[in-house]
């Protein structure tokens, strides 16, 4: 048994809110973030609906000439990351900068920057592209800048397995504290990938919502009706930290522990879940062993839930596969009806809503969830927030290319 592992700082930015305590409220009250796009004019596209940040201010947390050489998906982790150093209280001026580290996972990184530089490029050759395309472009970078804004000189680097980038972030951080590498690690995730070529590639694989005329309604996990996932963006940041080390500094909220972590591989199809969701169950059922807990003892799964035909019905298949009959007694809660898809961000979101849940004994409601599909048959604790005492919880994220992280957290027990 290595060391105890504990969350004491936590934050977001969502299209529900610039911050966890608006993000949080608007999650209970069952608030959809999707709308028609902003960021560019999206008609001509098949899909014309995301989840975007809204009134994000760069400025309030960075200078604006380095707000300039960051792309947006750094800006994101930024702010949130800063967000949960200051809910953790965790103070660097008297930490061993050396035991500190930052782990962000990002599945396409600086699309936005790509995209404009590449049509400088095409229209005014190499001379017009910017010197600071490559580190503003490169995923890692959101990692290194945060790092650098911190003075973390522990373990620093991005992970990226696309829908599960930042649950293997976060796994990652978990046990790189607690077999002694590290104290504390800020982690988690972020994405800004709403984009043209962004939203233009996923549309040209039928993966995405076309309901268009209806954006608050069109992501719909394990309904009859789903059509494809919306795309959200945002960041989750968590402030992991060992538990002796959080208790010796005074830290004051603990908001969960986490206890387990899985990490499999579907060795399938390069989108397509493994029939039956055969590695989501195989990722559920070594973070569940890793935890020391019965199955019995879990109450909540934050599922990946995407509102696709395939992911909907294949996680279900795993989590009854996993839990048996007591599957039909769990919650299981799908937020990106809310939040949309954050990609990379998204296993650093819902684990951020996974620990409120703990916290707070509030479990989101899935929205859209209307006509039930008959194949997902579980308690998906619909369309209205429930209040519930929660031992133990899963969050679920992933993959294409058929990767798989789950990471198991309990309410924190002396």
């Amino acid at each position: 048994m290595g060391r105890r592992v504990v969350v004491t700082g936590m934050g977001c930015l969502t299209g529900l809110g610039n911050d966890l305590a608006t993000t949080w409220e608007n999650l209970l009250k069952g608030v959809s973030g999707v709308r028609t796009i902003t960021r560019f004019d999206p008609s001509g596209f098949a899909t014309k609906i995301a989840a975007e940040v809204d009134g994000f201010d760069p400025d309030a947390w960075m200078d604006r000439k380095e707000a300039r050489r960051q792309d947006l998906f750094t800006q994101f982790a930024v702010a949130a990351s800063a967000m949960a150093m200051a809910d953790s209280g965790l103070d660097m001026e008297t930490e061993e900068a050396t035991r500190v580290g930052v782990i962000i996972g990002s599945g396409i990184g600086g699309i936005g920057t790509h995209e404009i530089q590449t049509s400088r490029f095409l229209e005014g050759g190499p001379s017009k592209i910017s010197p600071f395309y490559i580190p503003m472009m490169i995923p890692d970078i959101a990692a290194g800048i945060v790092s650098m804004r911190h003075g973390a000189k522990g373990p620093n680097y991005c992970t990226v397995s696309a829908c599960a980038s930042s649950a293997h972030a976060i796994g990652d951080a978990f046990r790189l504290i607690e077999h002694g590498d590290a104290d504390a690690i800020v982690c988690g995730g972020t994405e800004a990938a709403v984009t043209p070529m962004s939203i233009g590639g996923f549309a040209a694989m039928k993966a995405m919502s076309t309901r268009n005329d209806e954006p608050e309604r069109a992501s719909r996990p394990f309904d009859a009706e789903r059509d494809g996932f919306v795309l959200g963006e945002g960041a989750g940041m968590v402030v992991l930290e060992e538990l002796d080390h959080a208790k010796a500094r005074g830290a004051e909220r603990i908001y969960a522990e986490i206890v387990g972590v899985g990490m499999t591989a579907d060795a399938y199809h390069i989108t397509a879940p493994a029939p039956n969701g055969e590695g989501a169950a195989r990722a559920m059922r070594l973070a569940v062993e890793e935890s020391g807990l019965e199955p019995e003892a879990y109450d909540y799964v934050n599922a990946h839930g995407t509102s696709t035909p395939f992911n909907d019905e294949y996680e279900t298949m795993a989590i009854k596969s996993v839990f048996g009959d007591h599957a039909h007694d769990m919650m299981v809660g799908s937020t990106k009806s809310m939040t949309g898809h954050l990609l990379g961000g998204a296993g650093g979101l819902e684990f951020v809503i996974t620990s409120m849940v703990l916290a707070e004994g509030k479990v989101p409601p899935t929205i859209n969830l209307e006509n039930p599909d008959p194949q997902c048959d579980l308690d998906y604790v619909p369309n209205t927030m429930r209040e519930a005492e929660v031992g133990a919880a899963l969050t679920n994220s992933f993959g294409f290319g058929g990767h798989n992280a789950v990471l198991a957290v309990k309410r924190f027990e002396e």
